[in-house]
């Protein structure tokens, strides 16, 4: 076995179902279903096109989510996505998962979500804004916006420090409220119609549209943002050690959790479409369509209504990151490929300590230097590379390892996981073609893992995992 033997590392086992999944849908809904859709609409211009981004990544992310649930059911341990690709490809593909991730895949979304916080925060409190500075000016200071989510990524860094109980708390009570926040909003949008916009959408829906490659590809290219806004479900794989009957548990709050956030989302596309014109959703004011469908129904006290909604949504989203990433540090530490004292515990708590606080201190510098959101644009293709090497692993370890205990199956294997892998595919190629620039960045940001990782390797022995 491998140095993730959680029997031996002392993670207390905390989580059951309705935590995990809550941990999924927390981690999954922060403030991109509330903003991405406006950029989606200007890049395809058809109320039909804009939907079927949505129902295309809803596809996607639940078939890589079924698919998952072997991964997880047969391999429970601390680091998930990490483990997965270590047993498939080795330690390096491992590191560098776990590398990207610490640099900036979840320290960068943990920056950018607290910023969010902090932006709506100033709804209530003008106070804090990003040109108030109280050091320095322009981009070189400190905000009171930056202040503020300084504060909310080291408030929840010291909540998780006092276990995963504690943090499990915390992520079930904003899941519930965030997920009546958007229930509310699906309701508002029901009982606020508006008559000229079901007209102009509903009745021109495939307006602009046509029927061609170009099609597939401005659809393609438009799912970054979705793609992004219903990332982070495998969060709750990284926490597979603190999971009570995990074989069971896992696969199960993977299915429920994203099939609850993406009927959520497509709900919330419908309703967007039914208050506001197609131009209402394109040249929403800073993209926020929600924030503008509120308004259209409720009135001025619609921004208020939203920003609160989005508040909640955003602090649940920073702590279910924050739960789950510190322990793929954890992992690769009992690996040997991150700092050592990333694998000690609290005494008191069992919480892997250090590995929170060096992912929010990280995550307080991306948040000061401003950087985050380059950064995220920047990783988006390498996120999806991870994705698709994972559920090659299906294949990889079902030919390799076929004596290896599969509590749970992928549902439609081999035929679903080979469509995400084409899909996913196509759509990496078209970022490729047109978008390069959210490309060879990202690509760089993981290459440079590899330096480090040889330069980690020789300190330490990389176990041979479950072999």
């Amino acid at each position: 076995m491998t140095g993730t033997n959680e029997a031996k590392t002392g993670l207390i086992k905390g989580l059951g179902l309705l935590d995990s999944t809550t941990l999924v849908v927390g981690s999954m809904i922060g403030s991109g279903i509330f903003i991405v859709s406006a950029d989606i609409a200007r890049q395809v211009n058809s109320p039909g096109l804009m939907l079927m981004t949505w129902v295309a990544t809803a596809l996607l992310t639940l078939i890589a989510a079924l698919s998952y649930g072997e991964l997880a059911a047969a391999m429970p341990q601390a680091g998930g996505h990490y483990v997965f690709l270590r047993e498939a490809f080795g330690p390096l593909s491992g590191f560098l998962y776990g590398w990207t991730l610490f640099l900036v895949i979840q320290t960068g979304t943990i920056a950018a979500v607290a910023v969010a916080f902090a932006k709506f925060a100033s709804v209530f409190v003008p106070w804090i804004s990003a040109n108030n500075h109280l050091i320095g000016t322009g981009k070189v200071g400190l905000s009171t916006q930056q202040l503020v989510a300084v504060l909310v990524v080291g408030i929840l860094a010291a909540v998780n420090m006092r276990g995963v109980r504690t943090g499990a708390v915390v992520q079930n009570v904003f899941t519930f409220a965030k997920t009546a926040a958007l229930l509310g909003l699906i309701a508002i949008g029901v009982l606020g119609r508006n008559p000229a916009a079901i007209t102009r959408n509903f009745g021109h829906f495939w307006d602009g549209a046509g029927w061609s490659l170009h099609v597939a590809r401005l659809v393609g290219v438009a799912m970054v943002g979705s793609l992004f806004a219903a990332d982070a479900w495998n969060n709750v794989t990284f926490t597979a050690g603190e999971i009570r009957n995990p074989k069971r548990n896992l696969p199960l709050a993977l299915t429920f959790g994203v099939g609850i956030v993406m009927t959520l989302y497509l709900l919330a596309n419908c309703v967007y479409l039914s208050v506001l014109p197609f131009e209402g959703i394109q040249h929403a004011a800073e993209d926020r369509v929600a924030t503008a469908a509120v308004k259209q129904v409720l009135g001025p006290m619609g921004v208020q209504v939203m920003a609160a909604a989005i508040m909640i949504s955003c602090f649940g989203c920073v702590n279910g990151l924050t739960l789950a990433g510190a322990r793929v540090y954890y992992a690769m530490a009992l690996d040997r490929l991150f700092f050592r004292r990333a694998a000690t515990l609290g005494a008191r708590h069992h919480a892997p300590v250090f590995a929170l606080a060096i992912q929010g201190v990280w995550a307080m510098v991306l948040t000061l230097s401003g950087s985050y959101s380059d950064l995220l644009d920047y990783v988006i293709f390498a996120v999806l590379v991870f994705y698709i090497l994972s559920i090659v692993g299906i294949f990889v370890l079902r030919r390799t390892r076929p004596q290896m205990e599969r509590p749970y199956k992928a549902i439609g294997y081999p035929i679903l996981p080979a469509i995400y892998i084409l899909a996913a595919g196509a759509i990496e190629i078209l970022l490729l073609a047109y978008k390069p620039s959210y490309t060879w960045p990202g690509l760089i940001i993981v290459l440079l893992g590899v330096p480090v990782y040889y330069m980690w390797k020789p300190k330490s022995h990389v176990p041979k995992g479950l072999r």
